[in-house]
């Protein structure tokens, strides 16, 4: 039971430290860079502030590099209660992660491009910017793509923390809630794009999301796990 509270304390302080960059690298910076259907000032903000936009790239890989982690630590904390559940939940996350390790290569496009080489010279300016552009919006998109495979996690877990026995079953809910945020808002880009019922919906779910995240990430922190043995949803 030790064991199992330093885990969780662990897996705790990597949510936070997550929790702190990902808004960060993800949101912060692309919005201080990013100007929406302009190529040419877009461009120009990433060859001003390159060292910003490379800091952006250097807390992705940091937060992915993490991910790796949290994957083994989720497995063995959640193991007990059950084996199969918690190997859906880990390769769920890793196959987000490998897609998120994947969609830092349309980043390294954009450096390419505005590096200045020689063998660019045969597009034009304006050819070049829009397809920096093209090339972060794709980055955006791939991040719909990993969120799917978030929200099964987020699914299977919330019902590995509602039927554990060592935590909060209010947690539990919490996670399975989040999980529908993101699915919605990764389903509701590709099927209905610009939707304003579906963006208020998906709103609201990832509100209950970065509520239900936190609070698991403070509670294993602060309280870790009670003392008693977890409830095994499976034989063996």
């Amino acid at each position: 039971m030790n064991s199992n509270k330093t885990t969780a304390r662990v897996v705790g302080l990597l949510y936070l430290i997550i929790a702190v960059i990902a808004p960060f690298s993800m949101m912060y910076i692309p919005s201080k860079l990013i100007v929406a259907g302009d190529a040419t000032a877009t461009a120009n903000n990433i060859m001003a502030s390159e060292s910003l936009f490379r800091l952006s790239f250097v807390g992705d890989s940091i937060v992915f590099l993490i991910e790796i982690v949290l994957v083994v630590l989720l497995y063995v904390l959640f193991k007990p209660v059950s084996k199969t559940l918690s190997l859906v939940a880990a390769y769920a996350r890793l196959t987000m992660t490998v897609i998120q390790g994947i969609n830092l290569l349309n980043h390294f496009f954009v450096l390419l491009l505005l590096s200045g080489a020689n063998y660019l010279n045969v597009f034009k300016i304006d050819q070049l910017h829009a397809l920096v552009l093209l090339f972060l919006n794709a980055h955006n998109y791939v991040e719909y793509i990993w969120g799917i495979f978030f929200g099964l996690h987020l699914l299977v877990l919330g019902y590995l923390i509602f039927k554990s026995g060592f935590l909060p079953k209010i947690l539990g809910v919490l996670v399975m809630l989040a999980c529908f945020g993101y699915l919605m808002d990764s389903f509701g880009i590709i099927l209905l794009p610009g939707n304003k019922a579906i963006s208020i919906i998906t709103s609201v779910f990832l509100v209950i999301s970065v509520i239900g995240e936190l609070s698991f990430t403070f509670w294993l922190l602060i309280k870790g796990v009670k003392k008693q043995q977890p409830v095994r949803l499976e034989a063996g």
